[in-house]
């Protein structure tokens, strides 16, 4: 991003502090061979809350989420990450904030040759460098514990259903203690009562280890029972901003399509 850009965008800054607003979306822009995907999108995540951002397929949920985290680089607009710009910090600064910000990727992402108790020793092993055996040991059947999976800590990923293979991705996202929690469409392919489950285990979760999360979501379910706030994108911009009852009560056709 040249210095124009960031002045234009950077005079429009919210002047919120930083111990506030967890993650800053200003103004993001991003387009895939003449195809604009992202059309302007700003919002803001705030400490402790469940941000939902729902829209439907292609609407650009997933882009917007790589964008945060800096798979992708954006076109124009900037990306603020506990006050770091991920758009224009070295590697070894986006580094560090990843590791405070925990992934839950939509198929997963376990490792297939490892159990599930290599696959939650593996980034404790990656970042918290300093702790010992013992007490990586306790760590791992911690989390196990907290999503309701004891004693699935010596199977492998192929034993597991999808809901279960979910909740431990779950746990080994958040056993290195992230401060946010980004979370890409957690419920899809996953049955109603699974589904239901997951939604209940995101919001534990957020009151356990008081993260920031933000859910990119189509699940109205999901949606509904997880969000703080919601902000609705549509055609690559933000639509609609508001609570859980006022998206209840909207009478707005592209809104009330989702209760269809």
């Amino acid at each position: 991003m040249n210095t124009e850009q960031t002045e234009i965008v950077g005079q429009t800054l919210g002047q919120r502090k930083t111990d506030e607003t967890m993650i800053e979306v200003v103004n993001l822009k991003k387009s895939f061979d003449g195809h604009e995907v992202l059309k302007g999108v700003t919002l803001n995540l705030y400490m402790g809350e469940n941000l939902v951002v729902l829209g439907k397929s292609g609407s650009g949920k997933s882009v917007l989420i790589k964008c945060i985290v800096g798979l992708l680089q954006p076109d124009f607009g900037i990306v603020n990450v506990f006050g770091q710009s991920v758009n224009t910090i070295n590697r070894e600064e986006l580094s560090e904030v990843r590791k405070k910000v925990g992934f839950l990727f939509q198929g997963g992402a376990l490792y297939d040759s490892m159990t599930v108790r290599q696959n939650l020793e593996f980034p404790l092993r990656r970042i918290k460098k300093d702790l010992s055996k013992d007490e990586i040991e306790a760590k791992v059947k911690e989390v196990l514990e907290n999503v309701g999976l004891p004693d699935v800590i010596n199977k492998m990923p192929s034993e597991l259903s999808g809901g279960m293979r979910k909740r431990v991705s779950l746990a080994r996202t958040i056993i290195v203690d992230p401060l946010v929690m980004l979370y890409d469409e957690p419920t899809t392919g996953l049955d109603p009562v699974t589904s239901d489950e997951i939604s209940q285990l995101i919001n534990e979760v957020q009151e356990k280890y008081k993260t920031s999360s933000i859910i990119i979501t189509h699940d109205i379910k999901c949606a509904l029972k997880t969000a703080t706030r919601i902000v609705m994108l549509h055609d690559g911009s933000v639509y609609w901003e508001g609570n859980v009852e006022e998206f209840e009560n909207s009478t707005d056709p592209i809104i009330h399509a989702f209760f269809l």
